[in-house]
């Protein structure tokens, strides 16, 4: 017996309750989102830094600062966008070859050492963040703090965590929930 979509009063058809977004996969979609928010702010600051320099001779100020403490918050965010999809390109024989058990294996390996380095790189960053806030470095022009911009960057390597470990939980657990790319075995 299959469910019938429900209608609404507009006539529209309203997803199933089995086709809803579970609360894990919001918070992943957020965190994509996010990323690519940064990437949105990350090339209007180039943008408008290039912009004002060639028709106005005007320099934002810290624009440079900007340009680079918003690139280290990008790399990390993609990082925790990239992290969960597995979708990021890969080559491996060994997997491409293997049988779907023994692929599962192989992930579930793959993303817990992920999870390890991730983890390790997360508390360095963390080291980053709070030596950053008490030697008071600041940008050049406009003397701002920079370790909000830290923080910012240690937030997405938190988010890269918490998605991974939701990413092996899946694979251990409920391997029909995580969504690869289907990659075509070598022949």
């Amino acid at each position: 017996m299959t469910a019938q979509p429900e209608v609404s009063q507009d006539g529209a058809l309203a997803p199933s309750p089995s086709s809803r977004k579970s609360l894990m996969d919001r918070f992943i979609d957020t965190i994509e989102l996010i990323a690519a928010a940064f990437v949105g702010i990350v090339a209007l600051n180039t943008f408008i830094a290039i912009l004002m320099r060639k028709f106005f001779a005007v320099t934002i100020p810290d624009y440079y600062d900007f340009g680079r403490l918003l690139l280290g918050i990008l790399i990390f965010w993609g990082i925790a966008a990239t992290s969960y999809r597995g979708s990021h390109i890969t080559v491996d024989l060994v997997w491409a070859n293997a049988t779907p058990r023994y692929q599962r294996l192989i992930d579930i390996f793959a993303t817990l050492v992920l999870l390890f380095v991730v983890t390790v790189q997360t508390i360095t960053l963390f080291d980053k963040v709070h030596t950053t806030y008490q030697d008071n470095v600041l940008t050049y022009d406009l003397r701002l703090p920079n370790w909000p911009f830290f923080a910012v960057a240690w937030i997405g390597d938190v988010s890269a965590v918490l998605l991974i470990a939701i990413r092996t939980y899946r694979l251990i657990f409920h391997p029909e929930d995580v969504h690869d790319a289907k990659v075509k075995t070598a022949e």
